[in-house]
């Protein structure tokens, strides 16, 4: 198994099995990536991988370090995990008077001292009544932490503590690593644009710049007075966001762009299709949010990148109902067939927030 290179508690702690959190609808995908992520760890599971409404998990069939198991699990690998979490016991039958106690007493038996506290609970219409109570819990919770010594924000590499609820009477214990997982909880961005914004999807490139990209790498690629390009613009959301960010931007789209986007001398409209127009010179971004077969799209960015029209590019693919992620892995499989003459690429996907039947890449030379 991987060794993760990232600060552990005092005291090791083991964990029982690991448990995602995704997009109703996409709990078998999640489910079938925990199964091939723990897989390529050479470790044996106690069973297949179970769902519920917004979430999947897989039992160990002994239980692990928590400070192996982010290089075993590494939230970068995972593409349906809107947030992972490793758990060490669930909790049911929590009395409506005192669920306090129970959760106290978890910690106690396994020497537990956390840096944070975060209360969570999947993303589906069942669950989602939850997040009244998680607001009202969450301070009395904190402060009974704290008078019993088990919460310590003051106190360097102690693991953060994540209560899932699934419903009001049953809670998952997990944790993670500081800084080991998604940046936002329960993987939701809290993200605004403003009204002017030609369409929503403008949502998705924010939230694809955010995620698939650190903060790092975002202040050494994207800067202003870059040049991108914006295949199937229209109505011109990632236009417009990319602009606003001081790129000059050519919109690629037969069809027309939103006022807003006219509205900014940043962005260039020309009526071409998108599979079809080339850039004269090289740019430094390409973005492409249009329908269609997600191996032509697949096609079209690594050629764009295996050429050098472009350095960096972030793209979606349309999923189809079924057989979602051998689609992907088709996809993922065809840009390295493509780019394999050119320096070694790094691609990433994930299913956004702001994604529906689709995920979103990026993908770009390593340096």
């Amino acid at each position: 198994m991987p060794q993760s290179h990232s600060r552990s508690s005092s005291k090791p702690v083991n964990c029982h099995g690991v448990l995602g959190l995704c997009r109703v609808g996409f709990e078998a995908e999640l489910a079938a990536e925990l199964g091939d992520l723990a897989s390529q760890g050479g470790e044996s599971l106690a069973g297949p991988g179970t769902v519920g409404p917004g979430f999947a998990f897989l039992s160990f069939a002994e239980p692990q370090a928590l400070r192996d198991l982010a290089g075993w699990f590494p939230f970068r690998d995972h593409v349906f995990a809107r947030q992972r979490l490793f758990w060490i016991e669930r909790i049911v039958d929590l009395p409506q008077r005192d669920r306090i106690t129970p959760i106290l007493s978890a910690l106690e038996r396994h020497g537990l001292r956390v840096s944070a506290l975060a209360l969570e609970f999947p993303d589906s219409d069942a669950a989602r009544p939850l997040s009244g109570f998680c607001r009202r819990f969450e301070e009395p919770l904190t402060q009974a932490m704290q008078a019993a010594g088990r919460l310590r924000p003051d106190q360097t590499g102690l693991p953060v503590l994540h209560l899932l609820f699934t419903d009001a009477s049953t809670v998952w214990v997990t944790l993670v690593e500081s800084g080991d997982g998604a940046s936002w909880p329960m993987g939701i961005p809290r993200l605004r644009i403003p009204k002017e914004a030609p369409s929503r999807s403008a949502l998705k490139l924010v939230e694809a710049l955010e995620v698939l990209l650190t903060d790092r790498e975002r202040e050494a690629s994207l800067r202003a007075s870059q040049r991108a390009v914006d295949l199937g613009a229209a109505p011109g959301g990632w236009s417009w966001h990319l602009a606003r960010r001081g790129l000059r931007v050519v919109a690629i789209d037969n069809g027309p762009l939103a006022p807003a986007a006219h509205a900014t001398a940043m962005i260039q409209h020309l009526r071409a299709d998108g599979f079809t127009w080339r850039p004269t010179r090289p740019v430094d971004w390409m973005v492409c949010d249009m329908v269609a077969q997600p191996s032509r799209v697949a096609q079209l960015v690594a050629e764009w990148v295996a050429t050098g029209r472009c350095r960096h590019c972030i793209f979606n693919l349309k999923l189809p109902m079924k057989r979602r992620r051998e689609e992907l892995e088709r996809c993922r499989a065809m840009i390295f067939k493509l780019t394999r003459s050119v320096a070694p690429i790094d691609l990433r996907f994930k299913h956004l927030y702001h994604d529906r039947e689709e995920v979103t890449g990026y993908l770009t030379l390593k340096r």
